[in-house]
């Protein structure tokens, strides 16, 4: 199992430089963004020359790139933004191919129009869920073109909320090409150590076997986001599970500070 982190945790947007930070911390791989690279998360387009440079820094530092960022808002009520994001998705998952990253990472929408990560009540509608379906319907058939996996995370505030949302929603596509990345601090909102552990144990259980990545975030009992090792999540527990399903992708952790990076890669390392 690697550890790893999120490259935007360090600051600047050339990938030589956020990428060697990635290292002095003690991380293996990272889950990257564009932004690290000086272009928008999303952008309409990524010139060779960019991808040139990602690749350099990548073998330049030996840190493996295991995830690049997608997420637009699938479930999006404006069917105009959601077709924007799906384009622009096909341009991160033809630059995921370019760099030989496995897996591009999604975010399975919301119907706040404002915010991709902010719950609303109409998420419950089923034709929510419908919209996001067909959405990943699209977007699985360019990554099968690309040959690149799709992962979705089990959110609160979006439509697939749960594990059991997750598996769901695999088995209706029917592609092998969708698979989950699970975190810990999203599978729940308010919990004590014992609830949160159950309900982790509860997801892993479920998921064995679809999970490309794991998150390292935790949460504090009364809701608010922690960093790895400071709230209810009981990492050992969380780890020691998913390594008896058999995985052994990596393990990357977010939600925190980049000076707070090289005490949370020691943490997991030494449970892992």
């Amino acid at each position: 199992m690697q550890i790893g982190v999120f490259a935007k945790t360090f600051p600047g947007s050339e990938p030589a430089g956020v990428l060697a930070a990635v290292r002095e911390a003690g991380f293996a791989v990272t889950q990257f963004n564009l932004a690290c690279a000086g272009l928008p998360s999303m952008p309409d387009v990524v010139p060779e020359d960019a991808i040139r440079a990602i690749d350099a820094a990548a073998k330049a530092s030996s840190i493996g790139l295991i995830a690049l960022s997608g997420t637009y808002n699938m479930a999006h009520p404006d069917k105009r933004v959601r077709d924007d994001g799906l384009r622009r998705l096909a341009v991160v998952i033809e630059t995921a191919a370019k760099l030989s990253t496995p897996l591009v990472t999604l975010c399975t929408g919301t119907r706040n129009a404002e915010d991709q990560w902010a719950h609303h009540p109409g998420n419950a509608d089923p034709s929510a869920w419908a919209d996001m379906a067909r959405e990943m319907e699209k977007a699985l058939l360019i990554a099968e073109r690309h040959g690149v996996d799709l992962g979705i995370e089990p959110e609160q505030a979006n439509i697939v909320t749960s594990a059991e949302d997750a598996m769901r929603l695999i088995a209706h596509m029917g592609s092998k090409r969708l698979r989950i990345v699970l975190d810990p601090a999203n599978l729940f909102e308010q919990a004590n150590a014992g609830s949160a552990r159950a309900i982790v144990a509860d997801a892993v259980e479920r998921t064995a076997g679809h999970v490309a990545l794991a998150h390292a975030k935790d949460r504090f009992a009364d809701g608010r986001f922690a960093t790895a090792g400071q709230g209810v999540v009981d990492f050992a527990d969380f780890i020691a599970r998913l390594k008896a399903t058999g995985f052994d992708g990596p393990l990357v952790t977010h939600g925190l500070s980049a000076e707070e990076a090289p005490g949370v890669a020691r943490f997991l390392k030494e449970l892992v």
